[in-house]
């Protein structure tokens, strides 16, 4: 995730008396230009601004494995309650396995039943709570004594109310799970509460991976977070990129993201700090990556460590590298092969015998930043293995290569809005004979935490080009695609959906994107706009099962534009049409957690559709017309 290096020249000033003048837009229905690329719109996410951890991923406590810091064990605090005395502290010395090998010691020297001792989270930014909602818990424990049971309690952080309790068991001399249920009465949705764990007798416990999951998408254990599954699933993604960018690489070679270590119980992941410095839990592993991709119906685009991390450190292409192509095709087998495989029965003792489909392997991720400029060797060894085996595959190049030509490329794009602006046309003379293209990363960087209307019509502009040319952009994501909006929760901004621990929104960005994804014929239309405005922007697609004619136009400009169209090759065109329209007064008005849904598209009719009609488009808007041609 970096700013692209190329960056377009500004407009000049564009007179006022050259727009909206009367432009003239001419479609040929009757002979497609080309397909439309079936998986141009998918999803791509990393570990950044809280993506998974305190995000996507359902759990609600932070930092559930303790792990210690400089200033003691972060978001972990110590309750004595009366005249009760205890302490809390990270312990290296013992663990629930060899994946964790540390916990939280609690010490208490004095408790009784009217003054409990024990430690509280506040979960990422305050812990959610619904009416007559059940929540599910486990956590790992040991005892040196008889503490009695532990007590567990939601607690309001304004109003001390317990918002739901239960209790488990004495704790045993050896670590052992245990799992607890809690359920919310009638109360107001709020954000701003905590859990408690507490004992009433003296003695020494030791806590790990201490977890609370709300009702998850599906019902699925260790799963997603409903709402923003849901915006997810309403964007009809046909792929996901996993694990993602500078995530699947990490800071060090050390930190990358090691499949290996993401699978099977959770008590046997031992996580790892991401490249945007904080810890992620992996409790969104691999499997947990493809089964989100089986809940939204949607193709993995596997992305695997190719030997080169984000502070400079690589791993030279021969032998220094076959663990690493090695661990790429052990990685591949999990994902596609049977049971009768090593991995692919690894995979179905973790719950999951089928194996998952897959078309594209990414090999590593913008490698034109490794310095030693190994990449050439480094992909070469690796398409030459994965071919080898899979030659079925399509693999994708991060950077160019000479040694042997890759399947796909993969471009990524952050710029401005007028940048977009200028660059539309910039696959539109790509050579066809060459690989194909995957625009894996880019975004219209204005607006923060999430993108506003400007940013939007940058993006509607800049998709149209790739719809355009979708028999050479095989397909395109969005990046980033989330944001904690929390302080502290950001890393990078312009960002697609936004959410704190209780609500989340879509930004003009998001439904744009959503517009598009859901509006997209099989057939690319020839379509010549003839105009003096250089803020409107087009495609055509047609869906050739229905005969619906999906027309985008967008209007960046100040003022409205209409447009004379004319469907050549159409025998007959239904005069009612449908009109999706996402405008607003600024192009710096935006969506908000408190206003989250200020700009959304709104629907209309049109009566005036004919073989050649007239049509305005609103200033600062993005239009789709749904147009039935025969």
């Amino acid at each position: 995730m970096r700013l692209h290096r190329y960056a377009a020249l500004l407009l000049a000033a564009i007179p006022a008396s050259l727009i909206g003048q009367t432009a003239t837009l001419t479609i040929d229905t009757a002979t497609p230009k080309a397909k439309v690329s079936p998986t141009l719109y998918g999803l791509m996410t990393e570990e950044i601004n809280y993506s998974y951890d305190g995000g996507l991923y359902g759990e609600l406590l932070s930092n559930r494995t303790f792990h210690p810091s400089w200033s003691g064990v972060d978001n972990w605090t110590l309750i004595q309650n009366g005249d009760a005395h205890a302490t809390i502290a990270g312990d290296k010395t013992t663990g629930p396995s060899s994946a964790l090998p540390h916990s939280l010691k609690l010490t208490v020297t004095s408790a009784d039943a009217h003054a409990s001792a024990g430690f509280l989270n506040g979960g990422y930014w305050g812990i959610p709570l619904h009416p007559d909602t059940t929540y599910h818990g486990s956590f790992y424990a040991k005892a040196d004594t008889d503490l009695g049971p532990i007590t567990i309690r939601l607690v309001s952080n304004n109003t001390g109310t317990v918002e739901a309790s239960t209790t488990v068991a004495a704790l045993t001399s050896d670590w052992k799970q245990y799992t607890y249920t809690l359920k919310t009465a009638a109360l107001t949705p709020s954000s701003t509460n905590h859990i408690e764990f507490t004992v009433q007798k003296p003695g020494t416990a030791w806590f790990s991976l201490v977890s609370l999951f709300p009702p998850t998408y599906k019902n699925t254990p260790n799963g997603n977070r409903i709402d923003l599954m849901q915006k997810l699933a309403a964007m009809h993604p046909a792929f996901l990129r996993l694990p993602g960018g500078n995530y699947l690489e990490g800071d060090t070679i050390d930190q990358r993201f090691q499949w290996k270590n993401t699978i099977g119980p959770l008590v046997d992941r031992p996580t790892h700090m991401s490249p945007w410095n904080y810890r992620s839990t992996d409790g969104m592993g691999l499997l947990e990556f493809l089964e989100w991709c089986q809940d939204l119906h949607m193709q993995p685009v596997l992305a695997v460590y190719a030997g080169y991390s984000l502070k400079q450190q690589h791993v030279n292409p021969g032998p220094d590298l076959e663990p690493y192509v090695q661990d790429a095709l052990d990685e591949i087998q999990y994902v596609t092969g049977s049971t009768s495989t090593k991995w692919g029965a690894e995979r179905a003792k973790d719950g999951h015998p089928a194996p998952f489909p897959l078309t594209y392997v990414e090999i590593g991720n913008e490698d034109e930043f490794d310095h030693s400029h190994t990449y050439d060797g480094r992909y070469t060894q690796f398409y030459k293995a994965i071919k080898q085996q899979y030659p079925q595959l399509q693999l994708i190049a991060t950077a160019p290569v000479t040694s042997v030509r890759p399947d796909v490329i993969d471009d990524h794009f952050y710029r401005s809005a007028q940048q977009f602006f200028e660059d539309v046309h910039h696959y539109d003379t790509t050579d066809r004979s060459g690989p194909k293209t995957f625009v894996g990363e880019w975004a219209t960087r204005e607006g923060g935490p999430t993108t506003n209307l400007g940013a939007a019509l940058g993006d509607a502009a800049w998709m149209t080009g790739m719809e355009r040319n979708s028999d050479q952009v095989i397909m395109a994501s969005y990046a980033p695609l989330f944001v904690n909006v929390n302080p502290g929760g950001m890393q990078w901004s312009g960002d697609l959906i936004g959410y704190d621990a209780l609500s989340s929104y879509g930004s003009p960005s998001y439904y744009a994107q959503e517009m598009f994804s859901t509006n997209l014929g099989d057939e690319i239309l020839n379509a010549k706009l003839d105009t003096t405005n250089p803020r409107i922007f087009e495609s055509a697609t047609l869906d050739s099962h229905n005969h619906h004619l999906y027309l985008k136009l967008v209007n960046a400009s100040t003022t409205p534009q209409t447009v004379k169209i004319t469907l050549d090759g159409a025998a007959h065109v239904h005069a009612t049409a449908k009109v999706t329209t996402l405008t607003g007064k600024t192009t710096e008005e935006t969506n908000s957690i408190t206003d989250p849904t200020r700009i959304v598209p709104q629907t209309s009719n049109i009566t005036n559709a004919a073989k050649t009609f007239t049509h305005t488009v609103p200033r600062y808007a993005i239009q789709i017309l749904d147009l039935t041609v025969e």
